[in-house]
C-alpha cells in the first residue's frame, strides 16, 4: 500500500534559539532529586535500555550472551526490570530472538547501510524487509545525510517513508546522525521531516560519530515531538544514543523529557537509552540506594 505521508515544508520550521536551548539544557543538570525519586527515575531508566552490540566482530555467542545479560540484570535481584530491547545487526536478529524467547525484551535491529547510509534505497529495503522477516520488532534505520544537507528532502523524506511501509507492524527508529547535521536548526528541519514521513521513533545518533546525543541535541528533538504531536495528535518517541553511560546524566535525560513532554513518554514505549554500559552504572546506582555502599564493576557483566 502506498505511503500517504506529506513532505512537509521545511521552510516553515521554526528557527532554534542555540543559546536559549543551551541555557535550558543546563538547567536540566542542576535539579535536586530526593532519593525515593532517584530510586524511582533509575527503576525507569533501567527499563528504557536499548542494550546494544553493533561491532564487526559481533558472534552468535557474544549476542546470545548479551541477551542473556538482558534478561538476568542481577541474579540477586529478580523484581528489577528488564531492559526493553537488544539492539543487533540484520543478521544477528534471529540470534537474539531465539535467546529472548518468552521473555517481553524486544529485538531491534539497525538497517538501511548502518551507519553510514550509503546505499541505494533498493538495497536498504531489502535489508529491512529480511531483519523484519527475521523477528526484528523495531528497525532503527539511518537517514541519508548526504542528501538531507545537500537540500534534497523529497529523497530523504521518500526513502523514510518507504522504509516505514517495509517495516509492516515492526516499529521504525529514525536515525537522524546529529553529529554531522551541524547545526541545531537542520536537527529540527530532520526531526520534522522524519515525523511527517512516518517515524515512530527519532534517534539522535548511531553511536559511531562524535557528537553523540547531547542534552540541547535531544532538547531540540523533544520540542519538535511537541510540537508535532500538538498539530498532528500523533506521539512520537525519542532515543538518544551514544555516549550516554551514566545513571546520573541518564537522569537529567529523564527530568528533561517529563518537563518537556509530559508524563505520559515517561515509559519505554516513548523513550529509550541507546547504550551499550549504561546498564552496569545503573545497577550500581540502585544497589547504592538500596545498601548505602557501591558494589565493584566485577560484579556485573562488561557486555
Amino acid at each position: 500500500m502506498a505511503s500517504t505521508a506529506k513532505l512537509p515544508n521545511l521552510n516553515q520550521v521554526s528557527r532554534v534559539d542555540q543559546v536559549g536551548v543551551e541555557e535550558r539544557a543546563a538547567r536540566f543538570c542542576a535539579r535536586s532529586i530526593k532519593n525515593e525519586s532517584k530510586q524511582e527515575a533509575l527503576m525507569m531508566v533501567l527499563s528504557m535500555i536499548d542494550l546494544t552490540t553493533l561491532e564487526g566482530q559481533d558472534t552468535p555467542g557474544k549476542v546470545t550472551q548479551l541477551c542473556h545479560k538482558a534478561r538476568h540484570l542481577n541474579a540477586a535481584r529478580p523484581e528489577l526490570p528488564t531492559v526493553a530491547a537488544v539492539c543487533v545487526y540484520p543478521t544477528m536478529v534471529a540470534v537474539a530472538k531465539k535467546a529472548l524467547t518468552g521473555s517481553n525484551i524486544h529485538v531491534a535491529s539497525v538497517a538501511t547501510a548502518f551507519p553510514s547510509g550509503m546505499s541505494t534505497t533498493k538495497i536498504k529495503l531489502e535489508e529491512t524487509r529480511m531483519a523484519v522477516a527475521a523477528g526484528a520488532d523495531e528497525i532503527d534505520m539511518v537517514i541519508s545525510r548526504g542528501a538531507f544537507l545537500q537540500g534534497d528532502t523529497r529523497f530523504v523524506f521518500d526513502e523514510i517513508a518507504q522504509v516505514k511501509e517495509a517495516c509492516g507492524k515492526a516499529h521504525l527508529k529514525v536515525i537522524l546522525e546529529t553529529g554531522e547535521l551541524g547545526t541545531l536548526d537542520q536537527v529540527r528541519r530532520a526531526s520534522v521531516l522524519a515525523m511527517h514521513a512516518g517515524a515512530d521513533f527519532i534517534k539522535t545518533s548511531t553511536g559511531k560519530v562524535q557528537p553523540a546525543a547531547t542534552l540541547p541535541v535531544t532538547l531540540v528533538m523533544l520540542q519538535a515531538i511537541r510540537d508535532y504531536y500538538h498539530e498532528t495528535g500523533r506521539m512520537v518517541g525519542m532515543k538518544p544514543a551514544g555516549g550516554i553511560s551514566k545513571a546520573k546524566l541518564a537522569i537529567h535525560y529523564l527530568v528533561m523529557l517529563r518537563e518537556t513532554l509530559g508524563n505520559a513518554w515517561l515509559t519505554p514505549v516513548w523513550f529509550r537509552f541507546g547504550a551499550s554500559s549504561l546498564a552496569n552504572d545503573v545497577l550500581m546506582q540502585i544497589e547504592k540506594q538500596r545498601t548505602g555502599v557501591y558494589q565493584s564493576l566485577d560484579y556485573f557483566s562488561l557486555d
